[in-house]
């Protein structure tokens, strides 16, 4: 009986030791289970930090690409200014610059008096032509020679070469104008027309012009006066020496023909 009543008094503390390391187990299991949680809150301060600096960065790029400023933004703050002669000189001396040598471009170089008085704004097409050829009705007359002009005109498109024809009307009278652009004008036609009849005055584009001499269709011996359409602008704003195209071929042309023919005093240039 004795045994009986000890092995009951044992079977109580044995059941408690149980139920508190079973306490301990699930304690320890809950602070586990928290702990994931206080983690995450603690990461979120992190991620709203880093989401600054992205910002940041997106409206530096907005701020960059406004500041691109366009020719129109430019045009509008200053009024437009005539073109001198100094302008076509440092166009050249810029294009060559790189490739040539001091002595190759000193001979591109053109004095003053290799040009006519600029446009100043203020004349149109045929004011501007009486102004700087008043002895034109005795050159016109002098001239019969065929494949050659005596006044080339050069522009941007075909569609200015059109508006300048119809402005140079009370200039050039009874002359002969020829159009030389490559808009729905075949270059065999415009070789037969300068091979068959005489032309006084020629309006065209820097390459139709350049392939019509390299062809030996047009001869520019004969020419007295170059004309650019230098301070026109197109629908985009551009002025023929802004377009890299027209760039290009009007120096090519300048370089391989016309410029010797200033030097040598017989080509006089002129900037509308």
């Amino acid at each position: 009986t004795c045994n009986l009543v000890f092995q009951s008094h044992e079977d109580p503390s044995d059941d408690e030791a149980i139920e508190k390391a079973s306490e301990n187990r699930t304690a320890a299991r809950q602070d586990s289970d928290s702990k994931p949680a206080v983690k995450k809150k603690r990461k979120q301060p992190t991620e709203c930090f880093l989401s600054q600096p992205e910002e940041k960065q997106e409206s530096a790029v907005k701020a960059k690409k406004r500041k691109k400023k366009k020719i129109s933004d430019v045009l509008q703050k200053s009024a437009p200014k005539p073109g001198v002669p100094a302008d076509l000189q440092n166009l050249l001396s810029q294009h060559f610059g790189e490739n040539r040598s001091v002595i190759e471009i000193e001979e591109l170089k053109l004095a003053d008096s290799c040009f006519l008085p600029a446009n100043d704004l203020t004349h149109s097409f045929s004011s501007y032509l009486k102004e700087i050829c008043p002895k034109w009705a005795k050159l016109r007359r002098n001239h019969k020679e065929k494949k050659s002009l005596v006044m080339l005109v050069l522009c941007s498109s075909a569609l200015r070469s059109l508006e300048l024809i119809k402005s140079m009307t009370a200039f050039k009278g009874d002359c002969r104008v020829i159009k030389l652009f490559a808009k729905h004008i075949k270059i065999k036609e415009q070789m037969n027309m300068l091979e068959k009849g005489m032309f006084h005055i020629g309006v065209g584009t820097p390459g139709r012009v350049k392939a019509l001499v390299e062809q030996d269709a047009l001869c520019l011996n004969s020419v007295k006066y170059m004309i650019l359409d230098w301070n026109w602008r197109d629908q985009k704003l551009r002025r023929m020496m802004d377009i890299p195209e027209i760039k290009k071929e009007t120096i090519d042309l300048l370089e391989k023909s016309i410029i010797k023919l200033c030097r040598d005093g017989s080509v006089k240039l002129g900037l509308f």
